[in-house]
């Protein structure tokens, strides 16, 4: 078991947490891993991508000249791909590039990534996280005791509006729930905030 120092909003170390070895402590898988991470990204694209075919531009409906007796080549319409301004062929339509991977590496990537950021030392765990009000200043005060200075990811047991308020307007700051935790944001922050009850979430949902 990997023991982690539990802090409190103000820097103080106030005891010690055991951390699931079979959650936080095996081994990462960086090929599931990055598949994981090109799978969310590929979701996230928009794909309304769109061209239009010889169909769909505007006119083109008269032949430009007649078949024979003019020794050009012969045309249908002014709007065939080999014209310019004219349909385009093969080009992009809409569509979705989300997919989904089997539930055993989507659950392997995330123990992965926590791994990872365990064995990196970037894991802090708080005893709380509370605002009394949404207060940007009040977060910020927070960071500095924690002495973070780069990206970070709070993760909390339940979304709460005080938290994510105060942390919505501090770039590089990121608040979200122990069940919509994902293997993106786990990547693209330098330092994983748990407060305590997140952390049995956590375990509780992955274990």
């Amino acid at each position: 078991m990997t023991k982690v120092s539990v802090l409190s909003q103000t820097g103080a170390s106030v005891g010690e947490i055991e951390l699931n070895d079979a959650i936080f402590g095996i081994e990462p898988n960086e090929a599931v891993l990055f598949d994981a991470v090109i799978a969310q990204r590929a979701s996230l694209r928009q794909g309304n991508h769109k061209v239009k075919n010889r169909s769909e531009v505007a006119g083109g409906g008269r032949k430009p000249w007649r078949q024979k007796g003019t020794g050009r080549a012969r045309q249908g319409s002014i709007r065939s791909p080999q014209w310019r301004g004219g349909g385009i062929v093969f080009g992009p339509t809409p569509r979705s590039y989300s997919y989904k991977l089997p539930k055993k590496v989507r659950r392997l990537a995330l123990k992965s990534a926590l791994s990872a950021k365990v064995l990196e030392q970037k894991v802090v765990v708080l005893d709380a996280l509370t605002f009394e009000a949404p207060k940007t200043k009040a977060f910020v005060e927070v960071l500095k005791a924690l002495s973070i200075e780069s990206k970070a990811l709070f993760v909390t047991a339940e979304l709460e509006e005080n938290v994510v308020k105060s942390a919505s307007n501090i770039q590089g700051v990121t608040v979200v729930s122990a069940t919509g935790i994902n293997v993106l944001d786990l990547v693209g922050h330098d330092t994983v905030v748990f407060t305590k009850a997140a952390v049995e979430k956590v375990e509780e949902v992955l274990g």
